[in-house]
């Protein structure tokens, strides 16, 4: 699972980059024909990789509950994003997965609730959770370009 780890460290950064390079009004603009921001992508990454590790092992999330009703699955985006938003979801992107691999490496996921992807993938482990998490990553980083060739 190392890979993993350092995969997603390796996006995360790159989605650090995006947040501190861009303004705040290339961040939040949502393009016609596209229903989100590059900013809802972000804070959407960060919020799924929280709810597949930590929520469906039962654990407590290592991030604002706030955000995760904001950017979950199916939620809408908005342009009112405060800069105190993006820097607390600057300030999570890396720490947040260093945080999940080490409590991997201390075996605190134990248990987890079987849980059947929007795009029919069955996690049943947390191993099924950190490999979709890196798909699901990859699939936003594309959506992320896309929205910025045009803002």
């Amino acid at each position: 699972m190392d890979k993993i780890f350092e995969t997603a460290i390796f996006n995360r950064k790159i989605l650090v980059g995006f947040l501190e390079e861009m303004t705040h009004k290339q961040l939040v603009a949502i393009p016609e024909n596209f229903n989100n921001s590059i900013f809802w992508n972000i804070a959407h990454i960060l919020v799924t990789q929280q709810l597949l590790t930590y929520k469906l092992s039962g654990l407590p999330l290592k991030i604002n509950s706030d955000l995760v009703k904001k950017y979950t699955k199916g939620s809408k985006a908005t342009t009112n994003i405060t800069k105190e938003e993006v820097e607390y979801v600057k300030n999570n992107l890396v720490s947040s997965v260093l945080k999940v691999q080490k409590d991997y490496n201390k075996n605190v996921f134990k248990k987890y609730t079987p849980y059947l992807t929007s795009v029919d993938i069955s996690l049943n482990n947390i191993d099924d959770a950190l490999q979709f998490n890196a798909f699901h990553d990859g699939i936003h980083l594309g959506v992320i370009l896309s929205i910025k060739k045009i803002v």
